[in-house]
């Protein structure tokens, strides 16, 4: 089946290949329009006032001149230069109880609990003891400050981890070792092999010819291969001794600080020359020095102004969208209670005017009018009803949390055994919002893949090999990988399963095979080390890395190269070859070629490219093409990058000529890059195809299976990668994210149709245009489309670069630009961009897969927030790099992935594991189940709290609304710490509708929780006419059994306390029940829970009850043998057993109605759990290939960086410089199948 391509043929627009600039770029860097780019840049003046970052050579002093001081708070000055120590931490000894108080009161209910405290220490107004207020809000405020003294030492111990690292620093004319947080902007440092590098250094020199210096930027950029870095010829020369960097005094003047990975800009002004420096010269923070023993360092930016913290975006406070809800009910219910509060106020007035000041028992020596006495009931109310906004709340929902984000870390099944990675919940304030989620957005690079490509198979002179055969040639049903151990050169953990292509290449009698493993061994630009008899390759791109690797293990081994010559091991025959040109790679070409001349004086050109290119030039005699064709198509269904390999024999003659041209193009002193491409379509024709090979990038284990999963629950991914487009989409492809039948649209197609709509709505008259809310969708077959945008085309359709040029323009005319016009593209108003980013967004949705490529961290960042902004979605963000930090800041959710590229996004992360894979129990088994516990927690929590306070408000209409309590008044303290919070903490924390298995196996499960079903205003409201109903049944039958009523022993036992104690007892044992009723995963401690709180309510009133007690404390404990004097009465407690009966009657018989009549999906899952957890999950069937397919996908050729080829044909990497250095040390559908069946 084809692909659909949504391609706007010819249409002008950014370069798919380029990097967006970032929003910290300076508007001179934004590219110019086309009548300006004639005039080039000026160079940057050192004197100029305009430059605003300016560095001397060792010299701490000029750093605190005036012009470099700046205003941090009212007269304090500072130095606009950051020192280097990182801070993360919030607190500190003096700050921590302050601000940590003041963070917790700015919480509305911490603030309302501390005036209900103050009311309570008035004693006209309080009705209850001060004590029952102030005991839990201590327990919650000290809970809270506890664990966030515990954060915030994590983050403590982290920084001064960090910022007492060791460096060697030049100072007073001698290197001495050093703090991280003592280096200096302008100080000079010493690196070792290994060594992380401390701040944003300029490379000064190195221990490799030419100051080459190689480093690892996994941590920046996701990339594990190494990237080489050079010091400028005149550093390289002057300043390799001690006493040399000792008297360098160079002023570097350039860009301010800014977040921009891919760029440097500067010049460095010595000895009264100027020399320009770019990236190339700078070692960026958070790198590792590798293959270099030395090297020697200026310091640019220190601190938080070094990249990869500006990178790092601000740290947000995250709150879960059921806290918002919590609090908004909050609000509610505090409403409420002043409603009633001041009803009840208004009640006790017009009573005490015509009952309570005639009735002269009532009479209490006060001369107060009616309407003062209503005003202190008032406020007596608000205290004796503050029990329906519980403190306890916060505290249960702190423990709560606590407890789930143990389960995570104690998950095995999350556990990562090859690194011993377990996974880690970093944040214990999120985990119910791990069950809302409905947006993931994904790096690529080290999250869904490894970032370790294999050789897999590949095809040789019509041929393929890779599939499990024998030596013979059989294909053999069980694999079984080839024996190398004749090869002393092969990788041991080399998995290869074809023993007929071993038996070819031993038997020597195929020269296609011979001629395909050395061209693969010789056409690279791949660096050797010899290190312990161990060769070890350092590769422009893992691809590269992973072809010559495969021809090492073949027996075609790269073993060394000079500036001119190549040596190669043949089967153990030792060859050298003279290099005499070398076609380097570029995403243009797509191919990369080499020239040689064989020892026999032959002279061959190797190529090896994307088959795109590749068969346009071949030469029309050429065999193989339809076999090889044949093979890439089958290669590209699943999921290899391939490349095509070929050659050709070149006369001396031609190869003259042609060198000649080779020369002066690259002599041009114009546009020379586009003259020796021009050079090299000359020679690079008339191929003769040998073959292909198919690279597998590496997918972690068990990333389709997981998308899949988590598609079917309804949860949309989009990838956000910094890599190319075609390698992103063959990743697509890969994970399963794209499928074939998918109409895929790319940034200009995109860019039309918004630009469609935007047109129609501007030829709408405004009133239409108003009211016309529902759009029409922007695609007619949904379900199948599929955006690949890039981070260029993402800047076009949002009108970021258009911005940038219009404040560019600005600046450079001294005045307003002229009004927009409809036609020229641009945004009229910031409405108009608002909507536009809207429409962007909305058809995003309307694809069922997004993926963007080439863009950069702040954009990243960008596109989490407009579908937060314009969606009101919950969205994560996954990512392992430090260039996917802001976007995991930005998302609801952070996970960061532990894996080869650094700790940077795991320090910033909210959930950290180790695999993709766990993302989708971490999401369907522990999201889902916290999302269930908090809501069920929570409704029944409002619901028990409002049957216990509201009978405060029954009673008041029988006690001439005084604001007199119906319970005692130690009940009434205890009630939400000991008789009712444990079985409603344990279904918080252990209940579970479902076991996990189940939960993977049903993802829609997982929809409740995108919809907030589970809990929202109708769940409140549920909760407070179940709380009315249940207080009104608690409060009534018993005043009814005490109104004629006889005892035993002919005594009328009506009294008040004999009443609280019925009315309370009731309480305690239908709450519990009322729990115990909604609980769907019984175990040991739940039940315990339910009969224990019983127990220990019947307990404690027994004792507080006691006379032993009473005489000790008399003013404190007043129910003196009210509890075993009433409880002993057979008719009390036959009317306990029917208020409970009564009040649990409808919510059974609602339960029961509900799940047979209309079942959810999880009470559908639940009926035949036990048949399921008994079947075995189906096997999932194999895609059956498609032939006729004619979509190749060389991702290879597309995603591979420019290589090494100038650097080797230089000569610069293989030199050696005569002086020898001195030693320096190293340093420091399944539910319905069942209902059928």
């Amino acid at each position: 089946m084809s692909r659909g391509r949504a391609d706007s043929q010819g249409s002008l627009g950014p370069d798919d290949e380029v990097m967006p600039y970032s929003d910290d770029e300076t508007d001179d860097e934004v590219e110019p329009d086309v009548e300006e780019q004639a005039v080039p840049p000026p160079m940057m003046d050192p004197k100029s006032s305009e430059v605003g970052w300016r560095v001397k050579t060792n010299d701490r002093d000029f750093y605190n001149l005036p012009e470099f001081q700046k205003k941090t708070f009212l007269c304090i000055k500072k130095s606009k230069y950051s020192g280097n120590a990182i801070k993360t931490y919030k607190y500190n000894a003096l700050t921590f109880i302050p601000l940590n108080l003041y963070e917790q009161f700015k919480r509305a209910a911490n603030l309302y609990f501390l005036a209900l405290l103050i009311l309570q220490i008035i004693p006209e107004i309080t009705t209850l003891p001060w004590y029952t207020t102030l005991v839990p809000l201590v327990l919650v405020l000290g809970i809270t400050a506890i664990k966030d003294l515990v954060d915030d030492l994590a983050r403590h111990r982290m920084d001064k981890e960090i910022n007492n690292r060791k460096c060697e620093v030049l100072l007073n004319g001698r290197f001495q070792e050093s703090k991280w947080m003592n280096i200096c902007v302008g100080d000079v440092v010493r690196l070792t092999k290994n060594d992380f590098i401390p701040a944003d250094i300029m490379l000064l020199s190195s221990s490799n010819p030419n100051s080459l210096c190689y480093v690892e930027t996994a941590e920046l950029d996701g990339e594990t291969n190494l990237k080489f870095k050079m010091g400028l010829k005149v550093t390289d020369e002057r300043l390799q001794e001690e006493r040399q960097l000792a008297g360098f005094d160079a002023m570097i003047i350039c860009e301010e600080p800014n977040n921009r990975l891919d760029k440097f800009t500067g010049t460095m002004k010595w000895k009264k020359d100027q020399y320009p420096l770019d990236l190339d010269n700078m070692l960026l923070r958070g790198c590792k020095i590798r293959n270099t023993d030395t090297c020697h360092g200026l310091v640019i930016f220190a601190g938080a102004d070094t990249k990869i913290m500006r990178n790092g975006g601000k740290t947000r406070f995250k709150r879960t969208k059921i806290d918002e809800l919590m609090n908004y009910m909050v609000y509610t219910i505090f409403v409420l209670l002043i409603l009633v509060a001041a009803g009840l106020a208004i009640g006790h007035t017009f009573w005490y005017e015509e009952i309570g000041s005639q009735a002269w028992y009532l009479n209490d020596g006060k001369d107060q009018s009616a309407s003062y006495r209503g005003f202190l009931s008032f406020w007596g109310y608000i205290i004796v009803l503050n029990t329906m906004v519980p403190i306890s709340l916060y505290v249960s929902v702190e423990v709560i949390r606590l407890g789930q984000s143990k389960f995570i870390n104690w998950d095995l099944q999350m556990y990562y055994l090859d690194k011993d990675t377990p996974a880690k919940a970093r944040t214990t304030t999120l985990n119910e919002q791990l069950g809302q989620i409905e947006y993931i957005f994904s790096d690529k690079t080290g999250t869904l893949t490894q970032n370790i490509m294999a050789f897999k198979k590949c095809t040789i002179g019509g041929k393929t090999y890779g599939d499990p055969t024998s030596a013979d040639g059989v294909p053999l049903d069980r694999s079984r990988p080839v024996v190398l151990d004749w090869n002393k050169y092969a990788d041991r953990k080399f998995q290869f399963f074809d023993h007929s292509l071993i038996s070819c290449i031993q038997s020597r009698k195929d020269p296609d095979v011979l001629e395909f493993f050395k061209l693969l061994s010789l056409c690279h630009t791949v660096m050797v080390e010899h290190k312990e008899d161990e060769l070890i390759y350092q590769a422009a791109s893992p691809d590269e890395g992973a072809l010559v690797t495969a021809a090492r293990n073949f027996g075609f081994v790269f073993l060394s190269r000079t500036q001119d010559t190549i040596t190669i091991s043949e089967m153990d025959d030792v060859n050298t070859y003279e290099m005499l040109a070398l076609l380097d790679f570029n995403s243009d070409r797509k191919r990369m070629s080499i020239i040689l001349r064989f020892p026999n004086g032959q002279i061959r050109l190797y190529c090896k490219g994307a088959d795109t290119v590749i068969y346009e030039r071949l030469h029309p005699s050429s065999q193989y093409k339809e076999s090889s064709q044949t093979a890439l198509d089958i290669f590209a269904n699943e999921t290899l990058r391939t490349l095509c390999l070929c050659y050709k024999d070149i006369s001396k003659a031609e190869f003259d000529a042609w060198s000649k041209k080779h020369k002066a193009a690259s002599l041009a002193m114009g546009d020379r890059d586009a003259a020796l491409d021009q050079v090299y379509e000359l020679i690079e024709s008339n191929l003769m195809l040998i073959g292909a090979t198919a690279i597998e990038d590496k997918l972690q284990d068990g990333v389709p299976e997981t998308i899949a999963k988590l598609a079917k629950a309804d949860i949309k991914i989009w990838v956000l990668t910094g890599d190319k487009k075609e390698t992103a989409e063959n990743i697509g492809y890969s994970c399963e994210l794209l499928t074939d039948n998918m109409h895929i649209h790319y940034g200009e197609d995109v860019n039309e149709k918004l630009g469609i709509r935007q047109a129609n709505r501007r030829n709408q008259p405004p009133l239409t245009r108003r009211n016309r809310k529902v759009q029409e969708p922007f695609f007619t077959e949904p379900g199948k489309n599929a955006l690949i945008i890039t981070g260029g085309w993402l800047n076009e359709i949002l009108y970021e670069k258009k911005k940038k040029r219009r404040r560019l323009k600005l600046r450079r005319l001294g005045r307003k630009p002229p009004p927009t016009s409809p036609q020229d593209g641009q945004p009229i108003d910031e409405l108009e961009k608002e909507q536009r980013q809207i429409d962007f967004v909305d058809m995003a949705c309307e694809c069922s897969a997004v993926i963007c490529c080439r863009v950069t961290p702040k954009q990243k960042a960008n596109v989490v927030s407009l579908v937060k902004k314009y969606k009101k979605a919950i969205t994560l963000s996954i990512g392992d790099g430090a260039n996917d930090v802001n976007m995991i800041k930005t998302a609801d959710i952070g996970v960061g992935i532990s894996g080869q590229e650094g700790m940077q996004a795991v320090m910033s992360s909210d959930y950290a594991f180790a695999q993709f894979r766990f993302l989708e129990r971490l999401l369907l088994v522990h999201g889902r189940w916290s999302y269930i516990r908090m809501c069920k927690f929570l409704r029944f929590f409002f619901f028990k709290n409002f049957a216990f306070t509201l009978v405060h408000f029954w009673y008041s209409f029988f006690s001439g609304y005084s604001a007199q309590v119906a319970y005692e008044d130690w009940f009434i303290t205890l009630y939400n710490v000991c008789y009712s919070s444990l079985p409603v903490l344990l279904v918080g924390l252990l209940d579970q509708d479902v076991n996990d298995k189940l939960s993977l196996r049903f993802p829609k499960l997982y929809l409740p929780g995108q919809q907030g079903s589970l809990f929202n205003y109708k769940n409140f409201f549920i909760s407070l006419f179940q709380g009315i109903f249940t207080s009104l049944i608690i409060f009534f039958i018993p005043y009814g059994a005490f109104l004629q009523t006889m005892g035993q022993d002919g005594e009328a036992p009506s009294d008040y306390q004999s009443f609280a104690v019925v009315t309370a007892s009731s309480l305690i044992i239908t709450v519990n029940l009322q729990i115990s009723l909604d609980t769907s995963y019984w175990t040991f401690v739940n039940c315990f829970a339910v009969l224990g709180s019983i127990a220990i309510y019947f307990g404690i009133m027994f004792d507080i009850h006691s006379a032993g007690i009473h005489v000790i404390f008399p003013s404190i404990f007043t129910f003196t043998g009210v509890a075993s004097n009433a409880l002993r009465q057979p008719y009390l407690w036959l009317t306990i057993i029917l208020t409970v009966g009564i009040s649990l009657l409808p919510a059974i018989c609602i339960q029961f109605l509900s799940k047979t009549i209309w079942p959810s999906e999880g009470d559908k899952v639940h009926r035949y759990r036990k048949k399921y957890e008994v079947e075995e999950e189906e096997k999932k069937k194999p895609t059956p290939f498609q032939r006729g397919r004619r979509s190749r996908r060389s991702a290879y050729a597309f995603s591979h960086s420019r290589g090494y080829a100038d650097l080797i044909a230089s000569g610069r990497s293989i030199r050696r410089r005569a002086p020898v250095r001195r030693e320096v040390p190293s340093s420091i559908p399944e539910i319905q199948q069942a209902e059928n069946s």
